[in-house]
């Protein structure tokens, strides 16, 4: 099961929690651990549309050692993010937002990975596991 939203507008957003929220759902997450998958999904669809302008997010079902969990695909080829050192630190917002921003997504999942490269774009892998 591998479903993916294009993230284009605001909506895009909205439709993209939404998948997330119903594929929690379908793994048995709880509703404590399905809102902080879509505030992550919320969070890493807003930077797409803030940032990049499009790109994609993809909600998969994941498997290992027995334990099941939801992976949360955030891609674009937008600008990229020129320091992400700075990025990942707790108050910071280039966009005048909150800045929960990407430190607080990876609050929120249990893995979290980003590779991202200046020009080229941003992919950013989420994971949360199944309690």
């Amino acid at each position: 099961m591998d479903s993916c939203v294009k993230i284009t507008n605001e909506w895009d957003i909205v439709a993209a929690r939404q998948l997330g929220r119903n594929v929690a759902k379908d793994l048995g997450f709880g509703t404590v651990d399905q809102a902080r998958i879509t505030t992550a999904i919320s969070e890493l669809a807003r930077n797409i549309y803030l940032y990049a302008g499009q790109g994609q997010v993809c909600i998969e079902k994941t498997e290992n050692a027995g334990k099941v969990g939801l992976i949360i695909l955030s891609e674009d080829q937008g600008p990229g993010i020129q320091d992400l050192r700075k990025a990942m630190e707790d108050g910071f917002s280039t966009s005048g937002g909150l800045g929960a921003g990407l430190p607080g997504v990876k609050r929120l999942v249990d893995e979290f990975a980003i590779d991202s490269t200046p020009g080229e774009g941003t992919l950013i892998k989420a994971i949360k596991w199944l309690r």
